[in-house]
């Protein structure tokens, strides 16, 4: 379920293979940055109930906070290999995403809050989770560690992305 915090990295930025090291042999790593950043999903379920979005995180003793852009969510539909290629393509699923980007991102523990509008303007239900961002080698140790922080804001709450 980390697909998200993925796609967050791969949405940033082109994601172009180059070689990790020197010299034949070298394993292929794709030329993509981490987005230093928390991601927010809003499953298809709540997403008619929120209009607008209001994020605070604070991880380190700093704290960020902005309005988020909230955009369409969407599934990955595989549409299969061919000639050492593969690809997939984009269908929307009713759900809702949004960024709010940050100066860092470790693995400390964070707390977010999230505020929101409904379509009628009236407030919706202050949401809070602590959790830590969790750190992985998704295309292996030799290409780096990335770490990402992605919650889920639905009706029962705020918590993190399993």
């Amino acid at each position: 379920m980390r697909r998200q915090g993925l796609l967050l990295a791969f949405i940033t930025t082109a994601g172009l293979a180059t070689a990790c090291g020197p010299g034949p042999g070298a394993v292929p790593c794709p030329a993509i940055a981490q987005a230093t950043a928390v991601s927010v999903m809003i499953p298809a379920s709540y997403a008619e109930q929120v209009a607008g979005l209001h994020l605070k995180a604070c991880q380190d003793g700093t704290c960020t906070e902005a309005d988020v852009e909230l955009r369409p969510g969407s599934s990955s539909i595989d549409q299969g290999c061919t000639d050492g290629g593969c690809s997939a393509t984009a269908s929307p699923n009713g759900s809702k995403d949004g960024v709010l980007m940050l100066q860092a991102l470790t693995e400390s523990p964070m707390a977010v809050t999230a505020s929101g509008t409904g379509p009628d303007g009236t407030a919706l239900p202050v949401r809070s989770a602590e959790f830590r961002p969790r750190g992985d080698y998704p295309f292996g140790e030799q290409c780096g560690r990335f770490i990402t922080a992605t919650v889920i804001l639905d009706a029962e709450g705020l918590r993190q992305q399993d």
